[in-house]
Order: structure tokens, then sequence, then C-alpha cells
């Protein structure tokens, strides 16, 4: 539990399920779907402080960490930000996190359960570069959803430029940064802004932003539109077989993705680039439409069933203000979207605007159809 919802209580916080990843933070403030509406609304504040920061110093940090990741940061640009992953050999996410480089560092930040693990692996890499590799327990993350996050006092308050664009930073007037992330929901409006902060100074900017008109908000908010908007979480969303090209983590930082495919030179290339060239993934995330009149609801890790037969893995489930319960899932490629599905104890449906399209021309298969004349 964070000190911050240990505060929060006092004004009505409730804390996250027992043994989710979100056990330690505030998952409402007793109106969750009233909090949903404000962020598509307004603006809101959710306490994330359970994510753990890195912090990378040294000349060569970028040039060493673009050889053993799959973003392509090398030429990163001081306040800017990008999504990266780490694979294994055989091209599975083991971790996906959030790097924004600034006056010398590059801030990294990542789900809480898998910081020690990240921070380990990449002090085991380091070798000869000449960078440092540190835990940061004292930073915090705070994260702002909604339309109305960079107007009024809001703006003055944290003074981010109008002209900042998504993964563009800068720093905050007391320490720590500020980061625009993309938009979640279905809305571009819906704006996403991380502020990583001491955190010795989260009560402080707590309460600032509270003065300012900003709602308080749980966890609950962030994931109902993180799921509406079909954006994955490391450890929610995916298991021990995922590949990037199943939860939609391929693509650049201008395409908001977290896997570079013009860059070589780390661990599970070979699969990514193997995928995209030839093949398809085994599996593809889908929405899902929950039957809101069952008394169960299916929970992360449960096999989703058509037929009779295991066709895919339940992600993350979560209540929707405007759709009810829906949830992320990992359902293998060719099931049609309009096939009868069960989870959980309960129906599912596909929601076939979340089916990606796939006709795209794969280089390989172009290259060998040419070999044979075709």
């Amino acid at each position: 539990m964070t000190e911050l919802l240990d505060s929060l209580r006092a004004i009505g916080a409730v804390g996250g399920p027992e043994e989710s990843l979100d056990e330690a933070v505030a998952w409402h403030f007793g109106d969750p779907f009233g909090e949903q509406r404000a962020a598509a609304t307004s603006a809101v504040m959710i306490d994330r402080s359970h994510r753990g920061v890195i912090a990378l110093t040294g000349p060569e940090r970028l040039s060493w960490l673009n050889t053993i990741s799959s973003q392509l940061v090398t030429d990163l640009s001081d306040g800017r930000s990008a999504e990266n992953l780490s694979l294994d050999g055989n091209g599975r996410v083991e971790d996906h996190f959030l790097l924004t480089d600034l006056d010398g560092t590059t801030w990294i930040d990542t789900e809480g359960f898998r910081a020690e693990a990240l921070a380990a692996f990449l002090t085991k890499m380091v070798f000869w570069a000449q960078v440092e590799v540190a835990a940061r327990p004292d930073m915090a993350v705070l994260t702002l959803i909604g339309p109305e996050t960079r107007t009024g006092a809001i703006a003055q308050l944290l003074k981010i430029p109008r002209t900042a664009t998504v993964y563009d930073a800068g720093v905050l007037p007391d320490g720590g940064f500020w980061r625009v992330m993309p938009a979640l929901g279905e809305h571009a409006a819906v704006e996403t802004i991380d502020l990583i902060v001491p955190i010795d100074q989260l009560t402080t900017w707590w309460s600032s932003l509270t003065a300012v008109g900003v709602r308080p908000s749980g966890t609950w908010t962030y994931e109902a539109l993180r799921v509406s908007a079909l954006r994955p979480r490391l450890g929610a969303d995916t298991d021990e077989r995922t590949i990037p090209h199943e939860v939609n983590w391929i693509g650049s930082p201008s395409e908001f993705g977290a896997v570079h495919l013009n860059k070589g030179c780390y661990r599970g290339q070979e699969t990514v680039a193997r995928v995209h060239n030839l093949g398809k993934p085994p599996r593809q995330m889908l929405l899902l439409h929950l039957d809101g009149s069952a008394d169960t609801r299916p929970v992360t890790g449960d096999p989703v069933i058509a037929g009779g037969r295991t066709v895919g893995r339940i992600g993350t489930v979560v209540e929707h203000y405007e759709y009810g319960p829906i949830a992320l899932a990992l359902i293998k490629r060719g099931v049609p979207a309009d096939t009868a599905l069960e989870t959980g104890g309960t129906s599912a449906a596909i929601d076939p605007a979340s089916v990606p399209a796939d006709d795209r021309v794969q280089a390989g298969r172009a290259a060998i159809e040419r070999l044979r004349g075709k």
C-alpha cells in the first residue's frame, strides 16, 4: 500500500482489488462511473505511484539502451519519450516500459512488479558502456486524464506548452517532469499526461491539482479507458507466450509503438522480423463485450471457450461507464468476429471494430512469390 493511499482513504478512496496489479493504490473514490465520465469531459487525477522508476545516466545511455531493447532510441532528443520492450531470445515480451530523456538522464518507469527485475537486467547488461543504472523509489507517477488537463488554472500550474505533442516532456517547477501520453478512450481530446515527481511531493501535488478543479479518481477509470482504447498492460494482457505483434506494440514512437522495425541488434529481433515479413502472430488482442446480466465475471487468465474448445485467454476485465463489462483477450487468429464465446461462467462477444485489418502485403511473402514467378 502506498503512503498516498493511506491519506486518500480520509476522502473516500477505496483500495484496489486484493492481489491485483492495482492493490496498492486507489481504485475509486465512491463513484467510479462518475469518475470515468469526468475523465471524458473534464479532468481527473489518478495515483499510479505503484509504478517503478529507474534512472539511467552517462554519455552512452541511449546508444547502449538501443542495443538491448526493441525501440530505436539513439536519436531520441532531449525532452522526448518513447515506449520500449525487452524481449527474450524467442521474441516473447518480458518487459514493457516508458522512457523519457531529459537533462542528461533517461527516466524509465514500468509496472511495479517488474521494476526490480528490469533494473537488475539493465545493470547486468552494462558491461563496458558508460552508463549507470539506479532504481529510484524516491520518484512516483501521477496521471491526469481529460480534455481540460491543459486549460485554465491547470495549465498555469503545470506550465505545459500548448504546442506539446504526444511523448513530449519537460521539467516541473519544483522537480520532476511532465510527459504527454497517447490519449486514452476513444476520443483524441481525452488527453493523458503523466507527472513523475519526487515521492515526498505526492501529497502536495494532489492537493494543488484538486484545488484547481482536478477531480480525484482511481485506477478503475484508467483501466476502463485503457481497455476501451485497446491498449495492453504488461502482466494483465500479456502472458509468458506473448509476442509484440499480438498486442499492437509494433511501431515507432510516431506510431505509438514499442518495436521499431527498421533497427536491429536486440534480443528477440529474429522472431519480430520473421513474423512481420513471413508469418502471422498466432493470437490477436480483441475487445470483448461481456454479458452484463450474468452473476459472475471472468478474471485475468481465464480461458475463452468457443464450441467447447479453448480459443483464447482473458486479460483485463473492467466495468465501463458506457459499455458495461468489457475485457481484453488474446484470441486465436482466424476466429470469426461473430463467434459465440464463453469465459468465466458468462457469455462474451467480440467487438468487430477491434479486429485488426489483415490485408498487408508482407515483404518476405512477396519476395517468395516473385521467385516463384507469381
